[in-house]
């Protein structure tokens, strides 16, 4: 079966959101199928600035097709157009230039897929809110498969995804929470959708108790001792850091202790000068498991997600989390699981947090919930069986 994958950035060094969660998905069925990518050739989801180089490029067993952004965004112009396109009357046509603005832009990139789409016998587009997956999902609505990655949101609410949704042949949904979202949003009557998620491989615990050269690498690296919270991702106050700061603050003020909070990822927020606050950058795919495993406690802050692949390899290194509450699915994972804690104020997330630190039986009582819900419901077979179903059912949906 020839694939290609639509989705508006992808990159080896794009280690969070949809993106990554993309790559995962189309590495694993590159190994069965024919797959492309079309994306942009933008790094940065702020400006969509054209950072890699405009053509085709192999990686793995995936072949990448980039093509450039006709314009950077002007992000407080689109905040500005924003706040006045949620809150009062509008058009259609007031909707698309919204949805111009927010980027990315790439008219080359939907003139080949106008251009070349009978070249593949299912679409898969990646995200719901940006051009490239709206725009390009009418071209050949038939063979399309959407992956939506909705949360709650003021643009889910507009009419041009009501249009988006009603049009694909097929649905993939990361969680029951974000299907009975978008279904409190819209009527859908998709030929074909299921469940899905993305797979995380849970690593053989004898293997990790037996590989000596792995033991603590993550705390040896970096001079870490004692009990510390990761967080990893994108360091943004729209993921919940700031907030993360500001509640670790008060857990340190009320409760003591010597727990460190630790970031990984790509910094896109100033971070404090403060002894307990320390930041790692961007590690290997390695680095960040071992860090995973290392942590005493994984902080998952963000206040929407449609699926947390930072809780699912968490629980699938054996680490509980604490996690916001305002994300329906943060919750569903930790009750389905009964491997994490969530928090809807400070006053909360102090007592989780002291309790989960405190507590090394509990700590190990969800780490073995974690690994147990992981391997029920996001191991790999089990994911790539569920896409196997879903494009058949859309190559072929009289069968």
């Amino acid at each position: 079966m020839r694939i290609a994958f639509i989705v508006q950035r992808y990159g080896a060094e794009i280690l969070g959101g949809s993106e990554y969660h993309c790559r995962l998905i189309a590495e694993r069925l590159g190994g069965r199928h024919q797959v492309e990518v079309l994306t942009t050739c933008a790094r940065d989801y702020i400006t969509w600035e054209n950072a890699y180089p405009e053509g085709i490029a192999c990686i793995g067993d995936v072949t990448v097709r980039r093509f450039a952004t006709s314009q950077i965004r002007d992000l407080a112009s689109f905040h500005t157009y924003s706040d006045w396109i949620f809150y009062h009357p509008h058009s259609y046509q007031d909707e698309m230039e919204w949805l111009k603005q927010q980027g990315p832009w790439s008219p080359s990139l939907l003139e080949f897929l106008e251009g070349h789409h009978q070249s593949y016998d299912v679409l898969i587009f990646f995200t719901y809110l940006y051009a490239p997956t709206v725009m390009g999902i009418r071209i050949a609505p038939a063979k399309s498969l959407l992956v939506p990655t909705a949360h709650d949101e003021l643009a889910l609410g507009l009419g041009i995804y009501e249009e988006l949704f009603s049009s694909a042949a097929g649905i993939v949904w990361n969680t029951e929470a974000e299907r009975k979202l978008v279904n409190t949003r819209f009527q859908l009557r998709p030929l074909a959708q299921d469940v899905v998620g993305c797979g995380v491989d849970v690593p053989e615990a004898d293997a990790r108790l037996n590989d000596h050269a792995r033991a603590h690498a993550f705390r040896q690296a970096h001079g870490v001792h004692g009990a510390f919270v990761l967080y990893g991702g994108r360091i943004e106050p729209g993921k919940g850091c700031e907030e993360l700061l500001e509640y670790f603050q008060a857990y340190v003020s009320e409760c003591g202790g010597d727990a460190r909070l630790i970031f990984m990822g790509e910094k896109m927020m100033p971070l404090p000068d403060d002894p307990r606050v320390q930041f790692v950058g961007l590690l290997s795919e390695q680095e960040r498991l071992d860090a995973l495993e290392d942590a005493t406690v994984v902080a998952v802050p963000s206040p929407h997600e449609s699926l947390s692949l930072l809780a699912l390899e968490a629980f699938a290194m054996g680490t509980p989390v604490l996690a916001n509450a305002q994300a329906a699915v943060l919750v569903e994972h930790c009750v389905r699981s009964n491997a994490g804690l969530y928090y809807a104020e400070r006053e909360e997330f102090v007592l989780a947090l002291n309790l989960l630190l405190r507590d090394a039986r509990l700590r190990a009582a969800m780490g073995r919930n974690g690994r147990a819900y992981v391997n029920q419901h996001y191991r790999w077979s089990s994911i790539l069986a569920k896409y196997e179903t879903l494009m058949a059912r859309v190559l072929y949906p009289g069968r």
